[in-house]
């Protein structure tokens, strides 16, 4: 891979502030498209995300925050669902692009800031979080919850699936039930509403690895 991709100051979404995990690994989330499949590119949807949208929960217009190469997206879409994805890294959406087009399923995908979806300008009733909470650390949470926040239209309804510290195979990033509970607070326009033990699969677990899916709803 070139050092073009691997920099922080080459990250296409220029202006915007490097996340903690950027600072840690020093290379911008786009870099982890550039060298071959990141250790989440599964190729087909999570299944827990699948079990979810059986369920007719994603309703309205819906936000996939941080969707990466799509493939939730692309599943919820293809149930006939209006869905808008959204990630930071270029390199992702292209692809996901293709995916669709490939796929025949008319679908939009843009570049935004996690910390700055009011830039989208729009609002929705139902919001996917798939993989991005767990990547923050305590006080890019509570920014991040709050932008959210800017877009979730009150009464509507926010999914979380993300790594737990509970279980043998915990993540990289294990978040405790009480860093949910704080970040999404009444005081944050937020209301918990459950908690679950879900399964996030990756390309280095055979059986996946323990996660909470988090039901959350704006007030």
């Amino acid at each position: 891979m070139s050092e073009q991709a691997t920099t922080l100051a080459d990250d296409p979404f220029r202006g915007r502030r490097p996340t903690s995990h950027e600072k840690m690994t020093g290379r911008p989330w786009d870099a982890s498209y550039s060298d071959g499949p990141a250790p989440w590119d599964i190729g087909q949807p999570q299944p827990a995300i699948v079990r979810l949208a059986s369920k007719g929960v994603f309703t309205g217009s819906v936000l996939d925050a941080g969707c990466g190469l799509g493939e939730n997206t692309l599943h919820i879409a293809s149930l006939g669902v209006s869905i808008l994805g959204v990630d930071v890294a270029e390199t992702a959406l292209a692809l996901a692009r293709e995916k669709a087009r490939d796929r025949g399923i008319g679908i939009e995908f843009a570049t935004a800031d996690a910390f700055h979806l009011e830039r989208l300008g729009r609002s929705f009733e139902t919001v996917l979080d798939c993989g991005l909470f767990h990547t923050l650390e305590s006080d890019e949470q509570q920014e991040y919850t709050a932008s959210l926040a800017s877009v979730t239209k009150h009464d509507g309804n926010l999914y979380v699936l993300c790594f737990s510290d509970e279980g043998p195979d915990p993540g990289p990033h294990p978040v405790r039930q009480e860093e949910l509970r704080a970040a999404f607070s009444p005081g944050n326009g937020w209301n918990v509403i459950a908690i679950e033990s879900e399964r996030i699969e990756t390309r280095f677990h055979a059986n996946g690895v323990s996660a909470w899916l988090v039901t959350v709803k704006r007030i």
